[in-house]
């Protein structure tokens, strides 16, 4: 898998991504997600490809001056328990160490069980935290 950057044509495929793994929501356009974040005009949202230039996997980060953050995080479902997940987090890891991010923080869906063992195997751990949030903008 190469890893690059996301490109603005590679939305179609992305979104595709996101939905065959189960990462999209009603509540939430992706398209307008990735429009969101491609204002932001940094280097943090990665996706891997195949030698025939297909995304295989994606990640969104973030980085507010505080923390990191990590979303998105998708491989295709005949990709999965190859490295390629750990390999993106490294590369998104590795530049947001270079922006000065001391942590990152993701956030998992209750309903998303076997995920926690995949991020606590890469050194992610339970912060004693409560997520809280407000919708601001509806999608809908």
């Amino acid at each position: 898998m190469k890893i690059r950057n996301f490109q603005a044509e590679d939305s179609d495929q992305v979104i595709a991504l996101w939905q065959e793994s189960g990462l999209t929501r009603p509540w939430n356009d992706p398209l307008l997600d990735i429009e969101r974040k491609q204002k932001l005009a940094d280097d943090l949202f990665l996706v891997g490809v195949d030698n025939t230039d297909r995304i295989i996997a994606s990640v969104m980060g973030g980085y507010d001056g505080h923390r990191g953050w990590m979303n998105y995080l998708a491989v295709a479902p005949e990709h999965r328990r190859h490295g390629l997940a750990g390999a993106l987090i490294e590369n998104l890891e590795s530049r947001l160490v270079q922006a000065g991010c001391p942590k990152i923080n993701l956030q998992i869906r209750t309903d998303n069980v076997e995920v926690r063992a995949f991020y606590e195997s890469l050194g992610f751990t339970e912060d004693a935290v409560i997520s809280m949030g407000k919708r601001l903008i509806s999608d809908e």
